[in-house]
């Protein structure tokens, strides 16, 4: 009966709704740590999915931001003096590492050491 509920509930799910739950497979998966448990100044290594990705131009620092959902919460990755980064667009699956910190009055990851995963990988 179990097995009958568990694919009624995928076909009645949203597209949304599967996706976060997949993400949510990967971070366990991949032994990373859930966004929402992230605490500041921590160590982390994260994955998810790249919602959007943002250059802003400055005449100080000019960075490339990046938000990541792992179908718990996000976190913003941010390359201070980057422009581009080959590969790193909207949809994109990363992995990345880095010490947690705050930016603009969300968490972030300055200058992650990251990876563009596969699709399906």
């Amino acid at each position: 009966m179990g097995k009958h509920l568990s694919l009624l509930r995928r076909l009645t799910a949203s597209a949304s709704h599967l996706d976060a739950e997949q993400l949510r497979d990967e971070v366990e998966q991949r032994a990373c740590v859930p966004l929402r448990d992230l605490q500041p100044g921590t160590y982390a290594q994260v994955v998810g999915r790249l919602r959007a990705v943002v250059y802003t131009p400055s005449e100080t620092v000019p960075t490339l931001e990046a938000e990541l959902f792992d179908g718990y919460d996000s976190i913003d990755l941010v390359w201070l003096g980057r422009r581009r980064i080959a590969g790193l667009e909207p949809g994109r699956r990363v992995e990345a590492r880095g010490r947690v910190g705050e930016h603009q009055g969300r968490k972030a990851i300055y200058n992650p050491w990251y990876e563009l995963l596969q699709p399906g990988a």
